[in-house]
């Protein structure tokens, strides 16, 4: 599921300009290319919170925060950036998110992580969603 909703998400980039990628539909969206890597900051704190067991630290916040929140923060640095860079952040991610799921069985993806208002929270559905 992971690689079909990537290799949809990319052929439905594909050719963009980064003029593209920079617009805005209004002053409250955000970008193609901040959604881009929304996608990969995502599944990178993913990885650092099913895998690592930890929350982003300092320097992670710093590299991903503006993509993770997206927004205002992100519609100023994020852009500027031509398609490879957004193409390359996503592939660097899920290249070590593959290599480690290599490595779990599903006990590992049905272990219950955390809690949300009362509800158990699963690796199996963070990694879904």
């Amino acid at each position: 599921m992971m690689n079909y909703t990537i290799n949809v998400t990319l052929s439905s980039v594909q050719g963009l300009t980064q003029t593209q990628l920079d617009s805005l539909l209004d002053s409250n969206s955000n970008s193609i290319g901040a959604l881009l890597l929304h996608i990969a900051a995502i599944e990178y704190a993913y990885f650092i919170n099913t895998f690592e067991e930890r929350e982003l630290n300092k320097d992670e916040q710093i590299q991903w925060g503006a993509a993770i929140r997206l927004g205002t923060e992100a519609r100023e640095k994020i852009r500027g950036n031509d398609l490879c860079y957004y193409i390359q952040n996503l592939n660097d991610v899920r290249s070590n998110t593959l290599k480690r799921f290599k490595d779990v069985d599903n006990e590992w993806l049905h272990m219950i992580d955390e809690h949300y208002n009362g509800i158990p929270i699963n690796r199996f559905f963070k990694w879904f969603h």
